[in-house]
């Protein structure tokens, strides 16, 4: 018997400022948008979904991608994946239009599964309940003292992994980079690991001699991005120089690209972002190749989603728990999960995923 179908999308967008400014190694920010996506099934059932995106990711839903998966069955929802990803064809998939083909297909498996009753997590048929988290924020616009308090307050909440951002202004300032990485060891102690991400901002060989700084200085365990994920070969020369955790994959668009990411040897750990990586269906593909090679997997930002998929993947590491979005799914969505030593761990007793759009608290922020 076939299952309802899919009637209509319906897409709001919200920018939202942060709490403060925020900058990494290569760009800085004074606001974060969120693009969600909320699909209406004819039987009257609904599921949400989201990618912290461009305001032209919502237009893209609007546009092409309602049209595309109307009428499709909520049972089916790698069918309407497929047809989503054919469709951007002459669009160009990575990007934008990953992101928007990423909130409708969590919107579809959330309908499915608030439709049967369960938690995603456990539609999906789960390895774990739940997934160790990394606080993630460190911008490289906070005081040493910002800093510190930052990473000290999630140590303190039990988390024993926390990442800051380096490469400050795209890696002119190495040095001082190394100074607040040692800054931040003492404040944390010696026990919590303590992860860095450039962003890209570096070349190889600078980024080789910041790693074995950083190892030895800091006493820093995993690296993210020392220089861009653009040059896989620089990458894997990275890895290949230094006894760091390499780690990158965030820009990883499609599950193909973490295939090639992989197969050049190119990092330690596996990054994937379920809001650009072409959503749940996307997603977890991209673990599946991960497990494949045999190398770790983490993922990016988005930990109200990750929370779910993360308690499916074969395998994973962590997931990051980053300072704006873990923010935002706060001031926006009820039941959005908090850490408990040092994990998150969907509730079980919520379907879907587990998530409500607080439309009120949300509408001052609203732009399309």
């Amino acid at each position: 018997m076939r299952g309802p179908s899919v009637e209509r999308l319906e897409t709001s967008v919200y920018t939202i400022p942060t709490s403060q400014p925020e900058a990494d190694g290569t760009i800085a920010w004074d606001s974060t948008t969120i693009v969600v996506v909320e699909a209406f099934a004819q039987s009257g059932e609904r599921g949400l979904g989201l990618s912290y995106a461009s305001k032209a990711a919502g237009v893209l839903v609007q546009e092409k991608l309602a049209g595309v998966v109307k009428g499709a069955n909520v049972e089916d929802v790698r069918q309407p994946w497929e047809a989503m990803v054919a469709s951007v064809r002459n669009i160009g998939r990575p990007g934008v239009a990953a992101n928007a083909i990423s909130a409708v297909d969590i919107a579809l498996w959330d309908m499915k599964a608030r439709l049967a009753g369960m938690p995603l997590f456990k539609l999906l048929g789960p390895v774990r309940d739940r997934v160790p988290i990394y606080g993630s924020g460190g911008f490289t616009s906070y005081t040493q003292k910002e800093l510190n308090d930052q990473l000290c307050g999630w140590v303190d909440q039990g988390i024993p992994r926390v990442k800051m951002k380096i490469g400050m202004d795209w890696g002119a300032r190495a040095g001082e980079d190394i100074a607040r990485a040692k800054a931040v060891r003492q404040a944390i102690g010696p026990d919590p690991e303590l992860f860095i991400d450039a962003n890209g901002a570096y070349h190889a060989k600078q980024a080789i001699e910041v790693a074995k700084a950083m190892a030895a200085e800091a006493g820093v365990t995993y690296f993210e991005e020392p220089v861009s994920s653009d040059h896989l070969d620089q990458l894997n020369l990275v890895r290949r120089s230094t006894a760091l955790d390499i780690a990158a994959g965030e820009y990883a668009y499609d599950p193909w690209y973490v295939r090639n990411m992989l197969a050049a040897e190119a990092v330690d750990i596996m990054q994937a972002d379920v809001t650009r990586c072409l959503g749940v269906t996307g997603w977890l593909q991209a673990a599946q190749i991960a497990y494949g090679f045999a190398v770790p997997f983490s993922a990016h930002c988005a930990p109200s989603v990750h929370a779910q998929v993360g308690c499916v993947a074969p395998q994973i590491s962590h997931l990051e728990f980053f300072w704006d979005h873990s923010r935002i799914d706060s001031l926006i969505f009820d039941g959005a999960p908090q850490p408990v030593d040092g994990c998150l761990r969907p509730d079980p007793d919520r379907p879907g995923l587990g998530l409500e759009l607080k439309r009120a608290d949300a509408e001052k922020w609203r732009i399309m």
